[in-house]
């Protein structure tokens, strides 16, 4: 399986252009390989299933520009509505039809879901919801949990700690504590502490927040019996229940973590997908909530691009063809095969594939977890030396060994037997 070492000369000539005029010559983070060998490649080009850098190397996406990709690069139903889109206007910074109906696809698929709003990234939209849910319900305290990313706005950038709870401990400069100070952080799949945490802070509490499929500490599946606790610890408290579901929104189904848990929030978040691969977010949930929004209530929430006509288009185009090809089915199918081909070897080498539906994990360690306080981190080097060889076998995988990654419906059957095969070698 070895072949000859690929050139990356052209993308490392455009990283030093890059870190002149950018903070470390990216505009995201993880972008920039810290945590993985090498210069960052630049992609020059991409289609289907495969990623081509700026030397012509070309690489299998199981990054799909960090979840949004389901149906792959380029789909030719999403392009041409994009196209018809932009010849029409790009802005318009008014009411469209494209948001109707990108609307009515998500209401009807979420459930629960009576009212939406859309926004330009999941970062907007998780501090959106969390401003609406202090705003109905009159208070301060949000719930959080440590290993789940919730965007980079001030109140969510919160580290977890031990003991019952943390209080107002930032995880980013710049952010100052009043910011944080109404923000809890508790560890993931801990029932008692939550619900020591209402018996002393109930009154105060306005939400609790979750991704209820954690995604961006590595996978961390819960238990639904937790979920469940969760939705009737909220409700009997007169606190909301949100689901951050920008990874699992209608990635893991078209009704999202919530369909596929059987737990039915409050408010819910959304992004990645439902912008058909154009910047995109959106909060929902029931009508007495989202009612409460400007200009109808006294929330105030606002967007130049909200409901950018070229991103409520290209997002509908992927929410069609999603539920009327039956993507969904296909990618469990891959998701099978991937597994298949990496039980074994993975088993033998110490790791473990963690997988729900299209969206993967390869957890360097025995057991799968359900804590980021159980991810083992010397397994974060292990996978950087994975991330090199893998580059080197046309796999793209994310830069990050805390981050996941995701099959589309752009793959095909053969070609995830042969991804399985390549990690099943490297690892």
């Amino acid at each position: 399986m070895s072949r000859a070492k690929l050139s990356r000369e052209r993308s490392s000539t455009l990283y030093r252009r890059a870190c002149e005029l950018m903070p470390a010559g990216v505009n995201s983070p993880v972008r920039a390989f810290g945590a993985v060998p090498g210069d960052p490649l630049f992609i020059a080009r991409a289609d289907g299933a495969y990623l081509w850098d700026a030397d012509g190397n070309r690489y299998l996406d199981c990054c799909g520009s960090w979840g949004p990709l389901i149906l792959g690069h380029g789909h030719p139903r999403v392009l041409a509505a994009i196209e018809a889109a932009v010849r029409r206007g790009t802005t318009y910074g008014a009411p469209c039809e494209a948001e109707i109906e990108l609307a009515e696809r998500v209401i009807a698929a979420y459930p629960g879901l009576e009212l939406v709003r859309f926004v330009s990234s999941g970062t907007e939209a998780v501090m959106s919801a969390v401003r609406l849910a202090r705003g109905f319900t009159g208070r301060n305290l949000i719930v959080k949990f440590s290993g789940c990313y919730h965007g980079h706005s001030d109140a969510l950038l919160v580290s977890g700690g031990s003991g019952l709870a943390t209080f107002g401990v930032s995880s980013s400069a710049g952010v100052p504590p009043g910011a944080v100070a109404d923000t809890v952080v508790l560890p993931l799949d801990d029932e008692q502490l939550v619900t020591d945490l209402f018996a002393e802070r109930g009154p105060d509490i306005a939400a609790v927040v979750i991704e209820p499929l954690p995604a961006n500490a590595g996978l961390l599946p819960q238990r639904p019996e937790y979920l469940r606790f969760l939705r009737d610890v909220t409700r009997q408290h007169g606190a909301l229940l949100v689901f951050d579901e920008v990874i699992s929104g209608f990635r893991l189904g078209m009704d999202g973590a919530a369909g596929f848990y059987g737990v039915v929030p409050d408010l819910a978040t959304f992004g990645k997908i439902i912008g058909g691969g154009m910047p995109v977010g959106a909060f929902g949930g029931r009508r007495e909530i989202m009612t409460r929004l400007a200009p109808l209530g006294d929330v105030y929430q606002a967007g130049t691009l909200s409901g950018n006509p070229v991103a409520m288009s290209a997002g509908a185009s992927a929410l069609r063809v999603l539920q009327e090809q039956k993507v969904h089915e296909r990618l469990e199918e891959l998701g099978r095969t991937l597994a298949d081909a990496l039980a074994g070897p993975a088993a033998k080498a110490g790791c473990t594939l963690v997988r729900a539906g299209s969206i993967f994990w390869l957890a360097m360690q025995p057991e799968a977890p359900r804590r980021v306080e159980a991810v083992d981190g010397r397994g974060m080097q292990r996978y950087a030396v994975v991330h090199e060889a893998a580059l080197e076998q046309g796999v793209y995988l994310a830069p990050s060994g805390w981050e996941v990654g995701f099959l589309n419906a752009a793959m095909q059957a053969e070609e995830v037997q042969k991804l399985g095969a390549t990690l099943a070698e490297l690892i």
